[in-house]
């Protein structure tokens, strides 16, 4: 059987699965950004920064999601007595 695992060893996995997300995204970010820079924009800095940032945002925005799956957008999270009052979908 396997050992339970503490919320601390959770909530550590969690940490390093997002700071490790954020590493590739920026990294793809920046790679990208130096590929457009290069061939695109004639060796301008703002596509490394601005692709850089989308790279970081998108990282942040998993992390969050990560940390508090009740935020995803488009659901609602009902208490239980609200939950109860509702009329059922299914009972026409």
């Amino acid at each position: 059987m396997s050992k339970p695992s503490s919320s601390e060893d959770i909530l550590g996995k969690k940490y390093d699965r997002c700071l490790a997300d954020l590493l590739v995204k920026s990294g793809i970010g920046f790679g990208v950004g130096v590929v457009a820079s290069v061939i695109f924009f004639r060796r301008r800095t703002w596509p490394i920064a601005l692709s850089t940032g989308f790279g970081a945002g998108a990282a942040y925005a998993d992390c969050d999601r990560s940390f508090n799956p009740a935020r995803i957008p488009g659901t609602r999270v009902l208490s239980p007595p609200e939950a109860a009052s509702l009329p059922d979908k299914n009972s026409n």
